[in-house]
């Protein structure tokens, strides 16, 4: 049968998750190791897996899917270690050096520091050449393009080898023609190099972030062309009926040559996804208001959806980049399950950024490492299931982390092995915790009014204690929650953001014709894009938004509307929108004052079909799924208690757990702490909800009369 299989395979920095789900409703989870060095080696290692595990050879599972999506980090790894193309730049004569005098200040947090190092260069100045043209802010040519000059930088380029060339002029968004020409001499004379063109690319206000954001996609175009040739190469060979599509981080989907020409959008694609996984699990329940928290082997991701949207930032400083495309708000952190335990100078434990990853990885793996990690001090707590993770595949040495632990932290502090991985645990915890309020409480949220869905293989032992400190009384964690974002991968539609400058107030008939002119051509040329990539009308919808400000204003920011036909009298919609954010944002709002809208854009989606929801059959009750105990530690002193530990697998709809206890699942261990109680839904997803504060205190009560 065809069409029978969805895959989604997402790649993080130590497991590559995969999401095998059928028509049926079934869903299952596979997880391989992640190779930086060959990422294509991870999809056949787990697809080889999967067979292992299901009986399905690659072939069946490829040639009956509808749909193969993939999540990669390949651009994200590039960028991180400077190791994508060598690139040139071709700027207007006079801006060579606009990405080292950026907006003439460091990142926001560094901005005062002395000795915080400029970031390293993606073009290097000599492979940065001027060329003679200018055009004025109002569109009008004052300074005609030297083809000439194009020429020798061609020339020069060839003669250094270069890979990728990004063109960036002042006020191309205006006049495009120069960028255009200048675009044909180098293909001209390129033939072989990958061309970014800043103007096409994003077509926004603001030179400096429209040349960042074109050396970033030019730095990473050769990158990602090999590795989607590879991946469409790998899975043609396979039978694919169609094509592999890929996720990006503006939350959609796009096809390989979308994603090799426009490769910016591919930085963050993991944890982009999750988003649309949160909202899916909390639609049985109405919940659109959802943080999500992810922890993996290496780093700890946060997304945000409220009123059933993601967060989307633009123009942000990304691993030091100034980034202007659209992308899903990921707020990231090294505070993953190898993050590594260390003493400072003022004598004070630590946690990260610091990572063991998948080589050598914790202590406990007992793969060579000796650092004390998160995973070590889940261990030595009790957590973990001493016997292995990933239902024993990965077996884990306690000897080992309480000796990492006693040897670096323990012993030189003077405290217990225990205490010290408590204030490990309790530590990292503080970590995410602040990086939650960054995504929630400065972009203007109460955390409190969010539900916290977990994703991550590791996130499931802090879950409770998370929520706890951030004062969220609803948790939802599913039984794919360490593969949640190759699970939201493949829940996802097809994406594209269609962008265009404007400087126009919000005052008078003129204006929103013109407003309403651009809208109708964006969504035009989306429209005829998704029709061509085979969707139909009735599977394409629409959502806008612009960047305004108050006239005067230095920095605007960002509106999200639905589509409606912009009138002269709908402008006073626009302005309450954005009255409505400002004082969102910055708890203040100006309404008699003059507002202007900078840049518009449409976000265009195709629908795809969604898989049938999981279905768990009733369960027969807590106790039918009872393993025995284990000895763990739940507060500062150290002190160990019994505490039951349940099987996952034998876990049924209806059937309630209460803290403290851990529920062990294939590929995640959840930590229920005192005072929460799980109840596990016919969806597959545990809802655990914290008591109130007078049934915190009887359970206290109880615990000091039972010792």
């Amino acid at each position: 049968m065809q069409n029978q299989y969805r895959l989604g395979i997402d790649a993080g920095g130590t497991f590559t998750d995969f999401i095998l789900a059928d028509r049926k409703g079934g869903v299952r989870i596979f997880k391989a190791l992640s190779t930086p060095n060959d990422p294509t080696a991870a999809i056949r290692n787990g697809l080889r897996l999967i067979e292992e595990e299901t009986g399905l050879s690659p072939q069946e599972i490829v040639s009956n899917a509808d749909l193969c999506i993939n999540g990669t980090t390949v651009g994200l790894n590039a960028l991180i270690t400077h190791n994508g193309a060598k690139t040139g730049l071709i700027a207007t004569r006079g801006h060579e050096d606009s990405i080292e005098i950026r907006l003439g200040h460091k990142e926001d947090g560094y901005r005062y520091d002395p000795e915080y190092p400029p970031a390293t260069m993606l073009v290097p100045r000599y492979l940065r050449r001027g060329v003679a043209e200018r055009v004025l802010s109002t569109g009008k040519v004052y300074t005609p393009l030297n083809e000439d000059d194009v020429r020798d930088a061609c020339r020069h380029f060839l003669r250094e080898g270069v890979e990728s060339v990004a063109i960036s002029f002042v006020w191309s968004v205006l006049h495009p023609e120069h960028e255009a020409r200048a675009a044909e001499i180098v293909r001209e004379m390129m033939p072989d190099v990958r061309l970014t063109v800043g103007s096409q690319l994003y077509p926004q206000v603001r030179e400096y972030t429209r040349t960042s954001t074109a050396i970033v996609n030019a730095y990473l175009a050769p990158i990602l062309q090999r590795y989607v040739e590879a991946v469409d190469a790998y899975f043609q060979s396979l039978g694919a009926r169609h094509p592999v599509r890929y996720f990006q981080s503006n939350g959609g989907l796009a096809l390989g040559r979308v994603v090799s020409d426009q490769s910016v959008y591919a930085i963050n694609s993991g944890p982009a996804s999750a988003p649309q996984a949160a909202l899916w699990l909390g639609e049985p329940w109405g919940m659109k208001d959802i943080i999500t928290v992810d922890m993996g082997g290496t780093s700890f991701d946060i997304t945000l959806t409220r009123d059933g949207r993601a967060n989307v930032s633009k123009n942000i400083d990304f691993l030091r980049y100034r980034i202007g495309i659209p992308m899903i708000q990921v707020e990231t952190l090294g505070a993953g399950g190898g993050s590594i335990g260390w003493i400072d100078s003022m004598g004070l434990m630590q946690m990260g950024p610091q990572s063991a990853g998948s080589e050598p990885g914790p202590a406990c793996y007992d793969q060579g490492g000796d650092k004390p990690t998160t995973t070590d001090a889940n261990l030595v707590l009790g957590y973990l299931n001493p016997d292995g993770l990933v239902g024993g595949r990965l077996p884990l040495n306690v000897d080992l982390a309480r000796r990492a632990i006693q040897t670096h932290l323990a012993d030189p502090l003077g405290i217990s092995v225990e205490k010290a991985a408590h204030g490990m645990f309790t530590i990292v915890n503080n970590n995410m915790v602040n990086a939650i309020r960054r995504v929630s409480v400065e972009r203007g949220y109460d955390p409190r009014d969010f539900v916290l869905n977990c994703a991550g293989g590791a996130t499931a032992a802090h879950i409770t204690a998370l929520a706890r400190e951030m004062g969220i009384r609803k948790v939802l964690i599913s039984k794919l929650a360490s593969g949640l974002c190759a699970f939201g991968q493949i829940l996802s539609d097809v994406k594209y953001n269609y962008m265009a400058p404007v400087a126009a107030r919000l005052e008078g008939a003129e204006a929103a014709a013109r407003l309403n002119g651009l809208f109708n051509q964006l969504e035009a040329r989306g429209r005829a894009d998704l029709l061509s990539d085979g969707f139909t009308e009735d599977r394409v919808s629409v959502r806008r938004s612009l960047d305004m400000r108050y006239v005067g204003q230095v920095h605007e920011c960002t509106v999200d509307i639905d589509p409606f036909e912009v009138t002269e009298s709908a402008l006073e919609r626009l302005k309450a929108a954005f009255h409505a954010r400002h004082e969102e944002l910055y708890t203040y709002a100006e309404p008699h004052s003059a507002v202007e809208v900078v840049n518009v854009e449409s976000a265009i989606a195709g629908a795809v079909d969604k898989p049938a929801r999981m279905m768990m059959p009733v369960g027969r009750g807590a106790h039918s799924a009872l393993k025995g105990t284990r000895r763990m530690i739940f507060n500062a002193d150290g002190i160990p208690h019994e505490t039951p530990v349940y099987d996952g697998a034998l876990l049924g709809a209806g059937d309630r757990v209460s803290g403290p206890a851990v529920i062990q699942e294939v590929t995640t261990t959840i930590v229920i702490e005192p005072g929460w109680l799980a109840e596990l839904d016919a969806s597959g997803v545990y809802v655990l909800t914290m008591a109130t504060e007078d049934a915190l205190a009887q359970h206290r009560a109880r615990a000091v009369e039972v010792a």
